[in-house]
């Protein structure tokens, strides 16, 4: 008897549903052009809807829909049935999904929607089924064998109907023009909250910068950089402008009669800045590549705040 090689099944099952994706991805067409500008045109929700494991693939593109801009919701097609059928409204779209097209419990919520006019987006395998046959538009998936296909549990099917969600959902994110600040609404919590805030929200205002003039003596640079305790002091021009940044490494390059010198003599000039409104993502980017924990935050060259490694970590960025 052979050994068992979970690595080769591992591979195969993934070999399968990348060939099956490159299908579904050469076979959009005007139909998926279709899908999209009806979401968009949609003045109500997106009501998702299937059951078994196509019910849960519907609940995660309409989960997907709602955190990118587009009102949607669940409904378990077999539950519409019993009530929430009243959940469906004019002006919604259904996105019903289901392999063979021919789930019994779709059944109710396509005349419902036939009956008062909602569009319906059908995702389905079979062409002439239930499903294809009601669907205003058809989305079909392509015919690809299940990766268990001695037993057919879904699994290919189940990955291309969530890549087409995904699919949906990106298109319709970018016909809406949605961006990474509107992105920042729907997430205000968890890393990715923290990484769509702004820098703006995080860093520290007016009174707490550490300020001096171009003209100052190093021991007044030195007192201010202390004080403040962000291991680094701002150069101001005459015109309020920030003009250069004195750090840690500029004191040991000009250790040799540091005392004699005034903070414009010893700053490193045009010093790396950041806009208020940029998000905290970009700064952390920005100090990862330039090896550097503090940042001023600049609005028309003069300083209206300061940003630390420190604080990125405590709003959870890091």
């Amino acid at each position: 008897m052979s050994a068992f090689d979970a690595v080769a099944v591992g591979q195969r099952v993934l070999n399968a549903e990348a060939e099956a994706l490159t299908l579904l991805s050469a076979a959009l067409d005007e139909s998926f052009v279709r899908a999209v500008e009806t979401l968009f045109d949609a003045k109500g929700r997106v009501v998702c809807t299937g059951v078994g494991k196509s019910g849960h693939v519907a609940r995660k593109i309409a989960a997907t829909l709602a955190s990118t801009g587009s009102p949607a919701m669940f409904v378990h097609a077999a539950e519409a049935s019993h009530g929430d059928l009243g959940m469906i409204g004019q002006g919604d779209v259904v996105l019903a999904l289901s392999k063979s097209g021919e789930a019994r419990e779709l059944s109710d919520t396509l005349a419902y929607a036939k009956r008062f006019s909602i569009p319906t987006i059908a995702v389905t395998a079979v062409a002439d089924s239930q499903l294809g046959r009601a669907g205003d538009i058809l989305l079909l998936l392509p015919d690809a064998p299940e990766a268990t296909a001695e037993v057919s549990a879904p699994t290919t099917s189940t990955t291309l109907q969530m890549a087409l969600g995904d699919a949906l959902a990106v298109a319709l994110l970018e016909r809406r023009g949605f961006t990474a600040s509107d992105f920042r609404v729907f997430h205000p919590g968890g890393k990715l909250g923290a990484m769509l805030r702004t820098v703006g929200d995080l860093m520290h205002g007016q009174g707490e910068l550490p300020l001096t003039r171009e003209d100052a003596s190093m021991s007044e640079a030195l007192l201010v950089m202390s004080e403040k305790r962000f291991g680094a002091v701002g150069v101001v021009a005459p015109d309020g402008s920030l003009s250069g940044l004195i750090t840690d490494g500029d004191l040991r390059r000009h250790m040799d009669g540091l005392m004699g010198h005034v903070a414009g003599e010893v700053m490193t000039r045009a010093p790396l800045t950041i806009a208020p409104g940029a998000l905290a993502a970009e700064a952390l980017k920005l100090m990862n590549e330039r090896r550097i924990t503090v940042l001023f935050v600049v609005d028309q060259h003069r300083p209206v705040g300061i940003l630390h490694v420190h604080d990125l970590l405590r709003a959870g960025v890091i």
